[in-house]
């Protein structure tokens, strides 16, 4: 395992998107340099030992790219969390807040196991609200979240604040602005 890659290289700063004033984080750079999506994986998994979980949760849609692998290679089941309209079966569904809307996360009943202890993945954490919806949702359900794990995480906005008490866990930490 590579012990540390420069992700801030490979990972894409795009201006005024989704709107004007914000600036995106694109991963899919990530994605373009296997030895990055490497690095990725692997420490995913190293910040996994030692954990007592049952399912990975990805966030969709850049959280299933991230956390597929990372089941995988734990042996655990997979669970999608999506937006409304993508899942085939009955769902539970919590809405909530955006930088710059609002919008509705959903994951199947099925998924939801009373007692599941579940780690929540996605690409980028920056102000936390999918992941604080998504966490919201498995417990009002019975399940227990473990914490949240993401690829980068942006600290400016302060989303360890947003997702306190759970702990938070990222290969890469940006510090900038």
């Amino acid at each position: 395992m590579n012990a540390h890659y420069d992700l801030d290289r490979v990972i894409r700063k795009v201006p005024d998107f989704p709107k004007q004033g914000v600036l995106y984080y694109d991963i899919t750079g990530i994605l373009a340099v296997p030895e990055a999506f490497q690095y990725c994986i692997d420490r995913m998994e190293v910040l996994c030992e030692g954990r007592e979980i049952d399912a990975i949760a990805a966030v969709e849609a850049r959280g299933f790219i991230f956390a597929a692998p990372l089941a995988l290679r734990l042996g655990l089941p997979l669970i999608l969390v999506r937006k409304m309209g993508k899942l085939p079966n009955k769902v539970f569904t919590k809405s909530f807040e955006l930088e710059y809307g609002c919008d509705v996360v959903c994951v199947q009943e099925v998924d939801i196991h009373k007692g599941s202890r579940i780690l929540l993945v996605d690409d980028l954490i920056a102000t936390g609200g999918t992941l604080k919806a998504a966490a919201s949702m498995f417990e009002e359900h019975g399940a227990l979240v473990e914490g949240f794990l993401g690829v980068i995480g942006l600290p400016f906005l302060k989303y360890e604040q947003a997702l306190a008490p759970y702990p938070v866990e990222v290969p890469q930490v940006y510090h900038g602005e």
